[in-house]
């Protein structure tokens, strides 16, 4: 098993490290995405690759002996949101690691509108703001199940950014003005105009 404070790496790096398109596409990404740091990129490679070889393993079994395993590899990815239903080995072939980026909390938090730049959905999440199912999630790179992905909101209060704000202040006006109108009966109000 190896020791707990060594953890194996999830990455590999690239081996041209000084490939200029390479270097040009993948700070796109960085920055389209707002990761940290460009092993994010390399990880989500490398979780796809993983799944490619996959796919390419079973490609040369037979149909009898594959059947399993396919679908099983096929689920996964149609339960993750990666691929959609009536999806092939084929498909899997074609996947890329924006397929995966798009899955992060961060990005789905983005695309949901609860924060207005994909930097400002980080810091929600790594501040602890957004809940998946009633749950804090405190980490940006969390693959969000497709079943989950409505469930994604504020952990607590909504915060309230500057577009908000003046809707929240328009409600707390209206407010005021319904506890006024409990506060004094209308039948007071009627009489002192009368009188």
């Amino acid at each position: 098993m190896g020791d707990p404070k060594f953890c194996r790496k999830k990455y590999s790096k690239p081996r041209k490290p000084w490939d200029k398109e390479r270097i040009l596409r993948e700070n796109e990404l960085k920055k389209f995405y707002g990761l940290k740091n460009k092993r994010e990129i390399w990880r989500a490679k490398e979780i796809i690759r993983g799944k490619c070889r996959i796919a390419r393993k079973l490609l040369h079994l037979s149909t009898e002996e594959r059947a399993e395993a396919e679908s099983e590899l096929l689920n996964g990815l149609i339960r993750l949101g990666i691929l959609n239903k009536g999806a092939t080995l084929d498909d899997v072939l074609t996947l890329k690691e924006e397929d995966l980026l798009e899955r992060r909390l961060q990005t789905l938090v983005w695309r949901k509108g609860l924060a207005k730049t994909i930097k400002q959905a980080r810091q929600f999440i790594v501040h602890g703001h957004i809940a998946v199912d009633g749950k804090c999630v405190t980490i940006p790179s969390y693959i969000v199940p497709k079943v989950l992905e409505d469930k994604i909101d504020f952990y607590g209060e909504p915060i309230v950014t500057e577009e908000k704000g003046k809707l929240k202040e328009a409600r707390e006006e209206t407010s005021l003005k319904e506890k006024f109108e409990e506060a004094i009966p209308k039948e007071n109000l009627e009489g002192e105009n009368v009188g």
